[in-house]
């Protein structure tokens, strides 16, 4: 069983939902995790990427896999190189400071 709706790092509606889904060991999955056909921008997210040598859209995919255990996440890919964002945003580890700077970015 699982729940999916619309979530990303910009929107984050579902934030009480995901904490509860977690509790009951039910998994999320976040429809449009890099913002569908607008893509996320925000001077936060490109500058924590910057910092991590990596792309906006790993770090943002790499918040969504720490933000919860249970969210499991499909992100749609329109070439070979969006192929290997996503993969990399699965190995990338946030740090504490990143992590919150990024939480900032709904707020």
């Amino acid at each position: 069983m699982c729940v999916q709706n619309f979530y990303n790092i910009a929107n984050r509606r579902d934030d009480a939902l995901i904490d509860s889904l977690a509790e009951q060991e039910i998994g999320y999955v976040p429809f449009s995790p890099l913002g569908g056909f607008t893509p996320l921008q925000s001077e936060t997210l490109s500058n924590v990427a910057t910092r991590l040598n990596t792309r906006p859209m790993s770090v943002a995919l790499a918040w969504l896999l720490q933000r919860s255990p249970h969210i499991l996440l499909i992100p749609g890919i329109s070439s070979v190189e969006h192929l290997r964002e996503n993969v990399a945003g699965t190995g990338l580890q946030l740090p504490d400071e990143a992590i919150k700077e990024l939480n900032a970015i709904a707020g």
